[in-house]
């Protein structure tokens, strides 16, 4: 009996995952807690080990495939001829498998076919997921492949690889060739009346110089950033910060956690344990919003419940070769500078490598975005939900500012550290002001740290 390999669910929040590299290949065999293949979710790049020995009979999922969680990729038999042939060879499964869904009714399965149909499918190129089986249990054997081709319009091979490449159902179009046989040009004739003339460009002006599929990690990204955007009430407050004397704070600490750490301290170091600590003064910054009985990811409702959170969870959004990821430092406001220095170190390598865990990845309650090594200023963040707030972060520069001097009467012009502040808040859960309160505060323990440092070491 075959054993099925699944996909596993390698964190809270995962929910598919694309087939990097197959480690082992068909009819190899495999050792209990060998590595079967790597895949990658929306969080990071994952060895998956075989739960049993014997040989990998069959691989369902080839690489390069993006699939849900807890979908059968592949076979293991305990002999390297077993018959697995109920499969199919041209199996797609969409579906989890029985096993680990426990159902007795799977939504979606296998494509059970038999040896014959298979082969004309293959030389007729017949997808046989479109094609109705009679045979026993629904099973697709040679005359339903027979039926389908003879129910299908009848087309020229030119004419059906453009189709094909161009996306034209040929149901809707008319043939004019011998017979009512569909020709190249009937299907270019589908293709100018399907396009409105405005739209049409010259081939030439919008040739791409690569393609790129939206898959995998950049199709979360898309996902995600479409839905902090949309499915919020997004509003961004910027403030102009002086920050000099932050930055001698971070020269100091520097120079005095070196040995220490064996790293220098990072301005983000600093702000996640400043950050940290305005969220436990003004706590409904550290919140998310809930709909009735609905995922956090479906709160897009505008009734629901909004949760005040007790943990801290600090996010740092990173970019990396697969993306931006945002590696999370847990309790950020219970522990020391340098043992947040540390993790942040530690969990963004990891990240930019591919190896950090998906729940590393995931949970935070607040994010920070920084763009001051690009020299940008400000600009306008979007909220990773389901969280109420992103604070964006922009260049140090020196620039002349006025400074009011309180051991004496006057005001005078300086060079000054001055960076730009950009909190982007969901409207829902927070109010203009009570947000700008929060950012003042922030402003405020950048302008004058030592208030503050203490507290937090």
């Amino acid at each position: 009996m075959a054993t099925e390999i699944i996909l596993p669910k390698l964190g809270q929040t995962m929910e598919e995952g694309t087939i990097i590299e197959w480690l082992k290949q068909e009819g190899e065999p495999v050792k209990r807690g060998e590595v079967l293949f790597t895949t990658e979710s929306d969080k990071a790049t994952l060895e998956v080990e075989s739960p049993t020995r014997g040989f990998l009979r069959k691989i369902l999922v080839p690489a390069g495939r993006t699939v849900p969680v807890l979908t059968v990729v592949a076979l293991i038999t305990r002999t390297p001829d077993e018959d697995v042939s109920a499969y199919g060879e041209e199996t797609r499964f969409v579906g989890v498998s029985e096993a680990a869904r426990g159902d007795k009714n799977r939504v979606s399965g296998p494509v059970f076919s038999s040896p014959r149909a298979r082969k004309l499918a293959r030389e007729r190129g017949v997808d046989l997921t479109s094609v109705t089986g009679t045979g026993p249990n629904g099973r697709i054997v040679e005359r339903d492949v027979v039926a389908y081709l003879d129910a299908a319009p009848k087309t020229t091979p030119v004419a059906r690889r453009l189709a094909e490449h161009m996306g034209v159902d040929l149901r809707t179009v008319q043939g004019t060739g011998p017979s009512g046989r569909i020709t190249r040009d009937d299907v270019e004739q589908a293709m100018a009346a399907a396009t409105p003339p405005e739209l049409t460009v010259p081939a030439e002006t919008v040739a791409p110089v690569m393609k790129v599929p939206m898959t995998g990690v950049r199709a979360v990204i898309a996902r995600r950033m479409f839905e902090g955007h949309s499915a919020t009430a997004p509003v961004t407050l910027t403030a102009e910060v002086d920050a000099t004397a932050f930055v001698a704070l971070r020269e100091q600490l520097k120079a005095s956690l070196a040995d220490e750490l064996g790293f220098n301290l990072g301005y983000n170091d600093l702000l996640i344990k400043l950050v940290a600590h305005a969220l436990h003064k003004f706590p409904y910054m550290n919140a998310r919003l809930e709909g009735d009985g609905s995922a956090i990811s479906k709160a897009t409702l505008t009734a629901g419940t909004i949760h005040h959170l007790r943990e801290v969870h600090v996010a740092l959004a990173v970019d990396t070769d697969r993306g931006l990821l945002v590696p999370v430092v847990r309790d950020a406001d219970r522990k020391g500078l340098a043992q947040v220095a540390r993790e942040l170190r530690g969990v963004v390598e990891r990240a930019r490598a591919g190896k950090a865990l998906p729940d590393e990845l995931g949970g935070s309650t607040f994010t920070i975005t920084n763009l001051g090594m690009y020299e940008i200023d400000a600009f306008t963040p979007i909220i990773n939900l389901p969280e109420a707030a992103i604070l964006g972060v922009g260049r140090i520069k020196a620039q002349p500012a006025v400074v009011v001097d309180r051991s004496r009467p006057g005001e005078e012009i300086c060079v000054r550290q001055m960076m730009w502040l950009s909190l982007t808040f969901d409207h829902r859960l927070v109010d203009g002001a009570p947000a700008a309160r929060f950012l003042q505060y922030v402003k405020s323990l950048i302008e004058e740290p030592y208030l503050w440092f203490a507290a937090v070491l």
